[in-house]
């Protein structure tokens, strides 16, 4: 086990250097002077122009931006500044938990929606719940998350007005309407995922079996059926968690929640190149810890799985 986690740790290097030098080239290739845009209308010498160009490497050579920002993440954990010189580490502690607390929320609604749900239709197979499982899910995926989100502030927000349509300062019921949002296209694959390996397990000799043995039904599908249904819900999870991070962008944005998304949005449009790698290199390493950990889940799920 513990060679398997050094080796693929190993593995992990490449990526994040190939993911973080692509990011760090859409930066540098975005157009414009982001000194010129950080002066806005103000009149800014030329010395203090080149001061400044000089101070964040605006006149290195790409690779040679890239290399340094690279170095001062690994010897010192140095995301960078923004061009007012606030440190990138400060953004990101400060907006971590709103994106934490969203990707967490979104994460029990959809496993437990979901997963139940995709039980529930393969138990009842062909039944009314059943198809309207596949109706609804067909509907959660085909439609876009702009639309999901306007929707439900509109009814559940300003209709119903059951929940807050903006901001955090609600508590947890601040995160519910933002979190439905992210949730609705994944809840939708993940009840389609487990109901079809679900019925694909009810279908195997080894459940009919301990049906033929004796066994109770409840005890046939937990045991046997669903825990080896899991490790593709497992695998869906583990990535939909990880690109939730990068999928908050947009949700943030539309709930104006104070998070790493809403951040990235508005570093884009202010062009500070900085800030935007410093945060997308955050969510690189946690997709990659992210898959290492559904990585050794698959032992736990199914001790036929050997690390070696």
């Amino acid at each position: 086990m513990t060679r398997y986690i050094i080796r693929r740790l190993l593995q992990f290097i490449p990526v994040i250097l190939i993911s973080t030098l692509i990011v760090y080239a859409l930066v540098f290739a975005i157009p414009g002077d982001p000194i010129r845009a950080l002066a806005g209308d103000r009149p800014m010498s030329d010395a203090v122009r080149e001061t400044l160009r000089e101070q964040y490497n605006l006149d290195d050579p790409f690779l040679i931006q890239y290399f340094k920002y690279i170095w001062g993440i690994v010897t010192a954990l140095d995301f960078g500044s923004t061009f007012n010189g606030r440190p990138v580490t400060d953004i990101i502690q400060q907006r971590l938990p709103v994106t934490a607390t969203l990707a967490l929320v979104t994460l029990v609604i959809q496993t437990l929606m979901g997963i139940i749900a995709g039980i529930l239709a393969a138990l009842y197979r062909d039944r009314f719940f059943d198809r309207f499982v596949q109706v609804s899910t067909v509907a959660m995926v085909a439609l876009p998350t702009l639309v999901i989100g306007f929707l439900l502030q509109l009814i559940f927000g300003l209709n119903l007005g059951w929940f807050p349509i903006a901001g955090v300062n609600n508590g947890v019921s601040s995160y519910i309407l933002p979190a439905l949002t992210m949730a609705a296209v994944s809840t939708g694959i993940l009840a389609r995922l487990v109901r079809s390996e679900l019925l694909d397990s009810l279908k195997s000799d080894y459940v009919r079996t301990a049906t033929a043995k004796g066994m109770k039904r409840s005890r046939v599908i937990t045991r046997h059926g669903l825990r080896n249904s899991l490790i593709p819900a497992v695998t869906f999870i583990g990535a939909d968690l990880a690109s939730m991070l990068g999928g908050s962008i947009i949700v943030e944005t539309i709930f104006n929640l104070p998070g790493l998304g809403q951040q990235v949005f508005a570093s884009i449009q202010g062009q500070e190149g900085t800030v935007v790698v410093g945060i997308v290199t955050l969510f690189v390493l946690f997709f990659v810890v992210i898959n290492l950990i559904v990585d050794l889940l698959y032992g736990l799920l199914d001790p036929r799985i050997r690390y070696e």
